[in-house]
């Protein structure tokens, strides 16, 4: 078997794919891209984790750190694991209305809509390819909700064990002398972080086989 990752030590400009000019303030800023990995033949583009970064409030997009574009370049690995997967569900596409929310949903986790402009701007992120990102993000969370939550389901005795032993003490602790809630005031709260905790551990499961299976290459250090 293949190992899932190959790193091939290229130089910078044997892989560079783009470079363009952006008016950003009413200044000219030159953006050079160049291609960092491909996930299973699709490519990832240096800008693709500048995006990443930029999608992100309070993350630095001047000289980025080494350690965030690394993230990015994970993240970025495991969406694309993910939305391959995805695409083969026609039922799972992102309509118009959904991706509007969802870009709505983004903005207000930024102070301003002027900031968030401004780090599109900066990163020459395009309104048409915020869609399509956004996009991909909503089919993702769709192909999630169907392969995992709509199949997960909690027993009655789980949630009464987890509000005795777990939900209880944690309330006693954080809120001394306070009332406790009964359990069926917080029922519905526990059932859904019990299914967040198993879709969370059946999703590293299924991100760990989709790793193995796949041909991730490196092409250039972020």
């Amino acid at each position: 078997m293949l190992p899932c990752v190959v790193l091939l030590a290229l130089p910078l400009f044997s892989v560079s794919v783009a470079a363009q000019n952006d008016q950003v303030n009413g200044q000219t800023v030159k953006v050079v891209d160049y291609m960092v990995a491909t996930v299973n033949g699709s490519l990832v583009t240096y800008s693709d984790l500048v995006w990443q970064l930029a999608l992100q409030p309070n993350t630095l997009l001047d000289n980025p750190r080494r350690e965030d574009l690394q993230r990015a370049l994970e993240t970025i690995i495991e969406q694309r694991l993910v939305f391959q997967d995805a695409e083969k569900l026609p039922h799972i596409h992102a309509t118009d209305k959904e991706i509007e929310v969802a870009i709505a949903d983004l903005l207000r986790m930024f102070p301003s809509q002027e900031e968030f402009r401004q780090r599109m701007a900066r990163t020459g992120l395009t309104a048409e390819r915020l869609r399509e990102i956004v996009g991909e993000r909503v089919e993702i969370e769709k192909y999630l909700d169907f392969r995992f939550r709509s199949f997960t389901v909690v027993a009655a005795k789980e949630i009464n064990e987890y509000y005795r032993d777990t939900y209880v003490p944690q309330f006693r602790k954080r809120l001394p002398g306070a009332v406790v809630p009964k359990i069926t005031d917080v029922r519905a709260q526990i059932e859904k972080q019990l299914i967040e905790l198993r879709v969370g551990s059946d999703l590293q499961k299924y991100i760990d086989e989709r790793r193995e299976r796949a041909e991730i290459v490196i092409l250039q250090q972020p």
